[in-house]
């Protein structure tokens, strides 16, 4: 049975946007494997069935498709009758022709899905798109989108400057992850720390939130994801990777690397075995995928800095490499004992280095989107030193404002040395200029001592020292404050 769709709405109205205008429009969808490009098309689809096509690319040979093309569009465009089993235009020009002819007829919408299968059996495929858009279908009534699943040759024939399509899209529609504040919507049994458990192992991909079970417990669900006959995530990370690499074993190695927690170029060479030159080429690849980011503390100028450092930015790939590929050869035998122990005691450190930091810094983004910061802040990321970092910091350099934070992921509250630290911390990243003003956030998942709320306030207002900058003042937040937050805010998302 398909689950309730939750979440979207941006999206679906801008699709309805586009409907509503009385011009052609091309519209590239694009983004991770799994991430819901189809539902997403299928659940406009359900509403505009009179007037919209959807089609899906089948894996086969290209006189199939086509022939599976073809007889989709006759069928559309004349509801009811009957269609020859061996109906085919004779080219897709003529195919494509044709649903123009039906776009200048009504308003129509031809939705395109795995467009990708047509270009691995057809090399001209998206030539023909491109001469049938500029000649016919731009000129009718019609709305046409193309997506595809290989977020690599999507990237390279329709986004890249060279492309065939480059300049004609109405919209270049990325789909991101859903937010993690739409779990609640979609796991209303799990506690707050159970969905941030579940956003920490396989993120905010629609179709990995569907094989769970949301009567069992989180390492229940995992168990039952890992059986040898259920395979799917053993495999699905040489599944995400062969969409942009073909010989995977040295990026493999460098992902495993970081997600280890080798973030500098020195260490992740080090523990992958690659010098630097090398080690280097492959990380600039696989920051093209997006999987990989390389980042550098915020309050640097220059994104060329020594300092940068290198994060898995994929939850499910960040999880994997961490927890599973060192026994991807027992849990293919069901011998899974070992593995669940070692995420059991070790999760909750994972989550604080990771999932909770990027839940903490969208907070941070977030409020000051919602004008519910006392600053004014542009960016957030994270501050690091030699012997130190500051997991959350939100910056403005016109308005010289920050943001600084700090996230504790402990089962205790969080006392009054956690935010006597971070004030500490705070004064050697001010810069040298005057007035700036600075407003603390501490991030503590299972709440703050009672001493630590009370003198929350003098600890910021007696920690300035002799620098020039004067605190705004701070707010204490745990997780359930977090959640119901982020939940608020994603209510449009």
């Amino acid at each position: 049975m398909e689950s309730a769709f939750i979440g979207r709405k941006d999206e679906l109205a801008l699709l309805d946007q586009f409907w509503q205008s009385d011009k052609a429009a091309l519209i590239i969808l694009y983004g991770r494997r799994r991430v819901g490009k189809t539902r997403l098309l299928t659940e406009w689809i359900q509403e505009h069935e009179d007037s919209g096509l959807y089609w899906m690319a089948p894996a086969t040979s290209a006189l199939d498709q086509l022939r599976s093309f073809s007889q989709a569009l006759m069928d559309f465009s004349n509801p009811g009758a009957p269609v020859p089993e061996d109906f085919t235009y004779s080219t897709w020009e003529l195919a494509l022709h044709q649903a123009s002819l039906v776009g200048q007829e009504q308003r129509m919408a031809l939705f395109i899905d795995e467009v990708t299968y047509l270009m691995e059996v057809n090399n001209t495929i998206v030539g023909t798109l491109q001469k049938a858009w500029d000649q016919w279908l731009s000129k009718s009534n019609l709305i046409l989108a193309l997506s595809g699943s290989q977020l690599g040759l999507m990237q390279r024939q329709f986004l890249s400057y060279q492309a065939p399509l480059y300049g004609r899209a109405s919209a270049h529609l990325q789909l991101p992850p859903l937010p993690f504040g739409v779990t609640e919507q979609y796991f209303p049994n799990y506690s707050a720390a159970e969905r941030v458990a579940i956003y920490a192992i396989w993120g905010g991909i629609p179709a990995y939130w569907e094989r769970l079970d949301s009567t069992l417990s989180v390492i229940d669900n995992l168990q039952n994801q890992l059986r040898p006959a259920n395979a799917w995530m053993l495999d699905e990370p040489r599944t995400l990777l062969q969409d942009f690499i073909t010989d995977p074993y040295n990026y493999v190695g460098l992902i495993r690397a970081i997600s280890y927690g080798a973030h500098t170029l020195s260490d992740i060479s080090s523990r992958s075995g690659l010098s630097g030159g090398p080690a280097s080429k492959y990380l600039s690849v696989l920051r093209d995928t997006g999987f990989v980011e390389r980042r550098v503390p915020i309050m640097e100028r220059s994104a060329d800095s020594r300092r940068g450092r290198y994060f898995v930015t994929d939850p499910y790939l960040r999880f994997f490499y961490r927890f599973l590929a060192a026994f991807q050869s027992k849990l293919a035998l069901g011998k899974m004992e070992q593995t669940l122990r070692s995420i059991e005691q070790d999760l909750p450190q994972f989550i604080e280095g990771n999932t909770w930091q990027e839940l903490c810094r969208e907070w941070v983004l977030r409020a000051s989107a919602h004008d519910e910061l006392p600053v004014t802040i542009e960016k957030v990321g994270s501050e690091w030193k030699r012997t130190y970092a500051l997991d959350v910091v939100g910056v403005s350099y016109d308005a010289r404002s920050l943001v600084v934070g700090n996230c504790f992921w402990q089962e205790m509250p969080a006392d009054i040395d956690c935010i006597l630290d971070l004030v500490k911390r705070t004064a050697s990243i001010v810069p040298d200029e005057e007035d700036w003003t600075v407003y603390f956030v501490g991030f503590s998942a299972f709440g703050w001592t009672e001493q630590a709320q009370e003198e929350a306030d003098t600890a910021v207002q007696s920690g300035r020292g002799r620098r020039k900058w004067h605190p705004a003042g701070i707010r204490l937040i745990d997780l359930a404050q977090l959640d119901a937050d982020l939940a608020r805010w994603s209510e449009g998302a």
